[in-house]
């Protein structure tokens, strides 16, 4: 108990002093609030508006969830089939390295112009998210004691049983690293994509608040959703984080 204390206390008190400070500051300068808001405004602004925030974030949680089980899954299953020559390594790591390097802010209007809207969403939010996957389980798979490798040849082992039973295992840590990144990059990837559709109605993304928010100089709604993404953010890192440390402790490894 008292390690997880020193853990979580440090930065609940320093979020503490920010806050009181914050709130001292707009309320000596006397600070419009349309300029900028102090916390017990924003905290006021989000219980009057939480159904329509909580509604618009599920709309962009549902957006990460899906790009981020498609980048895990396609991530791992292209370092796999990566992994099985240096000719395919070669061959396609150059592609997967254009396609993270590439602004997403340039091409998502026109994966929004050739797609759906849920599909070209997801798919921005995708492209953001699968590269960590990929290098790190990459990584992961090449870290497999040289030893071992040696030894499975001598057995006489095929490469769908030295990847299942010697690389895999030695990828899985990497694999999860990669996952945590990957879980905050499809957040940021689905608001990016929010940002460029800028669509409206009854099933819009929280992006799309912020962005109505600021168009109407509602600044205190405008920070109630800002902090409403920065702590899925934080809650997204910490489930994988939480669902790592299990999978490490029940295979007795250790994520690098």
């Amino acid at each position: 108990m008292r390690a997880r204390r020193a853990d979580w206390l440090p930065p609940v008190v320093i979020l503490v002093g920010v806050l009181f400070f914050w709130e001292a500051a707009v309320r000596a300068f006397d600070v419009p609030h349309y300029v900028l808001p102090g916390p017990l405004l924003i905290a006021e602004t989000f219980r009057k508006d939480s159904a329509l925030l909580l509604s618009s974030l599920a709309v962009t949680l549902r957006i990460t969830l899906i790009a981020l089980f498609f980048a895990a899954l396609g991530g791992a299953i292209l370092a796999f089939i990566m992994s099985w020559s240096r000719w395919l390594e070669r061959s396609l790591m150059p592609y997967a390295i254009v396609a993270q390097v590439t602004p997403i802010v340039a091409i998502a209007p026109l994966i929004i112009l050739w797609l759906e809207d849920d599909a070209a969403l997801v798919l921005c939010a995708w492209i953001v998210a699968f590269f960590p996957v990929l290098a790190n389980t990459m990584a992961g798979l090449k870290s497999a004691d040289p030893n071992l490798h040696a030894l499975f040849r001598l057995y006489g082992a095929k490469r769908w049983q030295v990847q299942s039973w010697l690389e895999a295992p030695s990828a899985l840590p990497y694999f999860l690293a990669g996952l945590k990144i990957s879980g905050g990059l499809s957040l940021i990837g689905a608001v990016v994509a929010e940002f460029v559709a800028g669509t409206g109605g009854a099933a819009t993304g929280l992006a799309y608040r912020i962005l109505e928010a600021g168009y109407r100089l509602q600044i205190p709604r405008l920070f109630a959703a800002l902090v409403l993404l920065s702590v899925a953010g934080i809650a997204i890192y910490a489930i994988i984080g939480w669902v790592s440390a299990r999978l490490m402790a029940r295979s007795g490894l250790s994520i690098p």
